[in-house]
């Protein structure tokens, strides 16, 4: 929401809105101009004709400034609507980045490695690229990166030139049924670009995109003939304590962020590049200087004790397992998770899992449940000690230092404070406010 606010700014629309609490993205979206409110009142609807009301999933019918603009006849688009007319815009071709891990921090690789080929891109991200210092911007060029959203479908309001699907999996519990589901989508979400799919190298996957095989020829694709469907991926990465390095295409790819899986992150922008009309050696080259997304395995700052906090947005068993052990390619002494399960659904249909993927850490920490947009009293019984405990069992065999289940972040944070030694590197993780939690263990 906040980078759509930015971007109709950029183009000349005059933003208000309205958010719970204040913090750091509102002042920056008042800084670029925009009027914000702390607090959902009607009468932070703009008077006159001509307001469009934009909101989000997270927001319900109900919302006193959504019934104040039907009371007054006002148009209501939910925000993939607006994203979809800005990739539709005539002057513009869109890459749209899905999949159920990676997203944010492959549409960010896409974004750094066009700004390092001098095509200055428009762009809407779910994290803050750390090149950029924003999630937002538009740009003189005439691409566009978005990160095209499955939890709620709306991705299939987008209109992608290119298309790229990372992976697919079972998450969002309230939207998809099954995996055939969330399969189903994605098909169609990739039947829709114009010029091309890069998908990741993988037979499940490769079946949803046009054609469900490699198109024979990629030279024909944006010009009349069949959309090209790229294959991707990175077999054998060298990892180390300085990151990642692998080949693509006869270019030596660098990164600084570490982990397996940001190989095929890169390899996933870079073949979006590629398609794009950038130029290849330019953007893999581009790729060296990538320092992150927000959130992101991202540098918080080093504890009084001497370890290192992270803080990571990763929720789902995949993606905790993957960050994890991006962790322990940079050595630490000890590897350290803070984790705050998100989601009820999440939790009740993960749990094991979680406990699985948590397990290959040293020391685990579990926070209650982020609850987000749920109600704890539609899910009696669920709460973080299920994965707490999960984590615990699937430890039995495993490292000496245990599982501890703390609520509370003054637990938590009282209980890692004695417990944290030099050279350990920690990870806050979730999708909900542990982040605040990282912060305090720094002193921030």
């Amino acid at each position: 929401m906040s980078g759509l606010a930015l971007v109709a700014g950029a183009l000349g629309a005059e933003v208000s809105g309205s958010d719970r609490a204040d913090s750091p993205t509102v002042a920056k979206l008042r800084a670029g101009g925009a009027t914000v409110a702390v607090g959902h009142d009607a009468a932070n609807v703009p008077a006159g004709e001509g307001v469009e009301i934009v909101y989000s999933t997270a927001v319900p019918a109900d919302n006193p400034e959504r019934a104040a603009g039907r009371e007054r006849g006002l148009a209501e688009l939910h925000r993939a609507d607006l994203l979809g007319e800005i990739t539709a815009l005539p002057a513009r071709r869109c890459i749209a980045v899905t999949g159920t891990h990676g997203k944010t921090t492959t549409s960010s690789m896409v974004v750094h490695a066009l700004i390092g080929c001098g095509l200055d891109p428009g762009y809407l991200v779910g994290g803050e690229v750390s090149s950029t210092g924003s999630n937002a911007g538009w740009g003189a060029g005439e691409l566009v990166v978005v990160e095209a959203d499955e939890s709620d479908r709306s991705l299939l309001r987008l209109h992608p030139d290119v298309a790229v699907l990372t992976n697919a999996e079972l998450d969002h519990h309230a939207t998809y049924g099954s995996r055939l589901d969330v399969d189903a989508t994605f098909r169609e979400f990739l039947a829709k670009a114009t010029t091309g799919v890069v998908v990741w190298d993988r037979p499940e996957l490769v079946a949803l995109a046009p054609g469900g095989e490699p198109a024979a020829a990629e030279a024909a694709a944006g010009t009349g003939g069949a959309v090209a469907v790229v294959p991707y991926d990175v077999p054998e990465p060298i990892l180390d304590a300085t990151g990642v390095r692998f080949g693509w295409r006869g270019h030596d790819v660098r990164l600084s962020v570490p982990g397996a899986h940001n190989a095929l992150n890169a390899a996933a922008a870079l073949e979006a590049c590629r398609l794009a009309g950038a130029d290849p050696g330019r953007a893999a080259a581009a790729l060296a200087d990538f320092r992150g997304a927000g959130r992101r395995f991202e540098l918080i700052g080093t504890a009084p004790s001497g370890a290192t906090v992270y803080d990571d947005y990763a929720h789902h068993p995949t993606e905790v397992a993957a960050t994890v052990a991006a962790a322990r390619t940079l050595a630490p002494g000890r590897v350290v998770v803070v984790f705050q399960p998100h989601l009820f659904s999440r939790t009740r249909a993960f749990a094991r899992e979680f406990g699985a993927a948590l397990a290959a850490a040293d020391l685990v920490v579990v926070l209650d449940v982020y609850p987000a947009r749920e109600r704890a009293a539609d899910f009696p019984g669920v709460s973080g000690h299920l994965i707490a405990a999960a984590a615990a069992d699937a430890r039995r065999d495993g490292p000496a230092d245990g599982v501890a289940w703390l609520p509370t972040f003054d637990a938590a944070e009282a209980y890692l404070r004695a417990a944290l030694r030099p050279g350990d590197l920690v990870l806050a993780m979730g999708a909900g406010d542990v982040n605040a939690l990282g912060r305090r263990l720094v002193g921030q």
